[in-house]
């Protein structure tokens, strides 16, 4: 089958990961309910994942362990284990570059492939992505569930129809027979409340909202209400971007989870304030600034989505990174959508020694960081406690932590 368009977007999603891995070191688990849950003493007694069988049961993603317990008291919950989980996705990964450089993740267990360039090599969208599927399979038992269509949005769309171990394919002949019959939910970006404000303008498909009033949207949902009318009506033209193995390596980042979902802009911003401190005190003592900011953003459905954007000129002052991050955080995410933990990343990082400053940025720059050095040694000699970033006191949603918990287990 032949996609009328100049782009070929695969998305390929990885069916019950965690779960899936747990069953492959194990294969005895295979046959019983079973799902990787986060420590029940903390905020994180979740469900992560869990197997087609406990699938089975009506246990969902982000179910309490009790209440999954509740759908089936025979569930064995195990612990997550991130190496192992880090060590399959990278073996994912680096299956996914054979086809094509062109390979974003969406989280450690999914991801879009632009094979618009490797048709000649390996056939057509559907025959690459079975070609992926048995690839991943034979060499790491995992299944995936593949998208194939000419845009981000609707090769994801795809790969949500059949679960588990499936291909799908979304032309620009078929796609308003099958995704405009959709629930609006089903919609990228479209969470609970999201859909319930749509449902009261009377728009409960995906089909519904293509035909919606596009100025009526923005009024309502603002720029995000414009990108969820181009989404539905195939208008998504966003790149899917170069693959770079490795890439945490030259960044510096750090994310929470916090205490409570976070649902208004006011709370999203003071934890990023409180990240942004955080990373760019880190970077001053090291020596290092960075060239863009990257955004992560994790919502109380465990769904994943990172953003990122380059800088004026390299920096370490927290007031630039701050402005970045927050300039990400309102062109993706409405308050309709609790989120549950954000990150904060510095990329393209490298020695002060080693990076030039523009002319017109300079004196900038040099007042930003001057006074981000002076509140160093204020802390270096009261203590941490000593100063805070306008907004951080009084917000009950964050915690200090100096281990690794906080931070998300996959970054790239």
């Amino acid at each position: 089958m032949t996609l009328n368009s100049d782009r070929l977007i695969l998305h390929c999603d990885l069916n019950n990961f965690y779960a899936s891995v747990e069953c492959v070191k194990r294969p005895e688990w295979k046959s019983i309910p079973l799902a990787v849950a986060g420590n029940p003493e903390k905020r994180h007694g979740v469900i992560l994942a869990k197997n087609e069988i406990a699938k089975q049961s009506g246990i969902k993603t982000g179910d309490t362990i009790w209440q999954a317990q509740q759908k089936n008291p025979d569930l064995k919950c195990v612990a997550p284990h991130f190496s192992d989980y880090m060590r399959y996705s990278n073996q994912v990964f680096e299956i996914y570059t054979r086809f094509t450089s062109q390979v974003e993740p969406f989280g450690p267990d999914e991801c879009w492939l632009d094979v618009t360039a490797s048709t000649n090599l390996f056939g057509t969208g559907r025959q690459i992505a079975d070609k992926i599927r048995e690839t991943v399979k034979s060499e790491t038992g995992l299944t995936l569930s593949a998208g194939v269509s000419f845009n981000k949005v609707f090769a994801k769309m795809a790969s949500d129809l059949r679960k588990p171990d499936a291909t799908t394919v979304i032309t620009r002949v078929n796609y308003r027979k099958i995704l405009w019959t959709l629930p609006v939910s089903d919609m990228l970006m479209v969470g609970r409340r999201t859909t319930v404000k749509l449902n009261k303008l009377n728009i409960f498909t995906v089909g519904d909202l293509a035909n919606a009033s596009r100025a009526m949207l923005k009024s309502h949902f603002g720029i995000i209400g414009e990108k969820l009318h181009d989404y539905a009506n195939g208008d998504d033209v966003e790149p899917v971007r170069e693959y770079v193995q490795g890439r945490e390596e030259k960044s510096v980042g750090h994310g929470m989870t916090a205490t409570r979902d976070l649902t208004t802009y006011s709370d999203a911003e003071a934890l990023i304030t409180y990240l942004c401190d955080k990373i760019a005190h880190r970077m001053r003592k090291n020596g290092l600034r960075g060239c863009g900011v990257a955004l992560g953003l994790r919502s109380f459905e465990l769904k994943h989505i990172t953003r990122q954007m380059p800088l004026n000129s390299p920096t370490y002052a927290s007031a630039d990174i701050r402005a970045a991050a927050i300039e990400l955080l309102h062109s993706n995410w409405n308050e309709d959508i609790p989120l549950r933990t954000i990150t904060v990343s510095v990329f393209d990082v490298s020695r002060s020694g080693a990076v030039q400053l523009s002319l017109f940025d300079t004196v900038k720059s040099h007042k930003a960081e001057s006074l981000e050095k002076a509140i160093d040694k204020i802390r270096t000699k009261y203590g941490e406690d000593a100063i805070y970033r306008a907004g951080i006191p009084g917000s009950d949603f964050i915690y200090d932590k100096n281990d690794d918990e906080d931070f998300l287990p996959f970054k790239r």
